[in-house]
């Protein structure tokens, strides 16, 4: 049944804050280290005995809120934790609400709490599991004493978070790549932390392996998925866009279509480039000065090329504002001699 609220919050009357999935992918399309797919198949678990735990076994009666199933999926980004979600809902049989908090923040003071709420409304309605990805920003800690109407607005969103899954009686799924910057009141609402670890070196072939069609994908006799997955240590995601760029190289090699296979070369060199492109996110948007620091122990000399870039903003504003003025005086000066004339 259409509900008119998910229309708001699909963005068909605005932006797009809440996409509605029906899950396709299971388990079998992530390949993860041994010990996070056991504490996955732990979580699993406890959401299929959850009406045996509260309902026959009564503990629903001695328990009146937090029957909810939150779990935190923490760890670097491209290590399975979207697909995951995706996975657990699969299994249960669930549509998944993908919440987006970028677009459900609201410009209009007091509207993204509500935008939170009626998330959580609709989750209920409609039996749902939800998925905050990139859960630090909704989640993150609260400003004490905080005094800027932004940090009011941002307590408030994380105290509506949290009533939220008190009296949720369902699975909410929290992803993070910065999980220490979580409140620390959602520690005890979290039922259990998963942690997403970056794959060994068996679990990259595997991944080489199955990021690749096995019947259609033009494999050269020289690849060697062993080779590739002992040389580049990278998460599942890297591989991913590695064989992407792999394949758009040697279709674009000359030649008829027919004869064109992916080579070794290729998936070496489309890694070296996914390599190369993390150093370059990783780069800091400051300056030269702020990458000279980049361990605990050059703390005080970060901080100082963080003060010193500060300090070249402020001086490139005041120096607008100057101009500025001196333009409106300008601009005063001439209304009056038109006046005057």
């Amino acid at each position: 049944m259409p509900s008119p609220l998910l229309d708001l919050l699909a963005g068909r009357g605005g932006r797009r804050t809440v996409e509605t999935v029906a899950p396709q992918r299971t388990f079998a399309d992530v390949i993860l280290p041994p010990a996070t797919r056991r504490q996955l198949d732990e979580a699993l678990h406890q959401v299929r005995s959850h009406g045996l735990i509260f309902g026959r076994w009564g503990l629903g009666e001695r328990h009146a809120s937090g029957l909810g199933l939150a779990f935190n999926f923490a760890g670097p980004p491209g290590t399975g934790k979207t697909i995951c979600a995706e996975a657990i809902a699969h299994a249960l049989g669930r549509k998944l609400f993908v919440v987006r908090y970028a677009e459900m923040e609201s410009m209009w003071a007091g509207e993204t709490p509500k935008n939170v709420a009626t998330v959580f409304r609709l989750a209920r309605e409609q039996g749902a599991v939800l998925f905050f990805d990139e859960a630090d920003a909704i989640a993150a800690r609260r400003s004490v004493g905080g005094s800027q109407p932004y940090q009011r607005e941002s307590n408030t969103v994380v105290n509506v978070l949290l009533r939220e899954l008190e009296a949720f009686n369902g699975v909410v799924i929290f992803a993070t790549n910065l999980a220490a910057n979580f409140d620390p009141a959602f520690e005890r609402r979290i039922r259990t932390h998963v942690l997403f670890e970056m794959p060994g070196v068996e679990e990259r072939e595997r991944i080489w392996q199955v990021q690749v069609h096995p019947d259609k994908t033009p494999l050269a006799d020289d690849v060697d998925f062993a080779v590739l997955a002992e040389r580049f240590p990278g998460s599942g995601g890297d591989i991913k866009n590695a064989v992407l760029k792999a394949a758009t190289a040697a279709a674009a090699e000359p030649g008829p279509d027919m004869g064109k296979r992916i080579h070794q070369r290729h998936f070496v060199r489309a890694m070296e480039e996914v390599a190369a492109a993390k150093g370059i996110m990783q780069q800091s948007l400051f300056s030269d000065e702020t990458r000279l620091a980049t361990t605990p122990a050059d703390d005080n000399q970060l901080v100082a090329a963080m003060q010193a870039a500060e300090a070249r903003w402020r001086a490139t504003a005041l120096l607008a504002l100057g101009l500025g003025a001196a333009a409106l005086v300008a601009a005063a000066l001439a209304l009056g001699v038109a006046i005057g004339r």
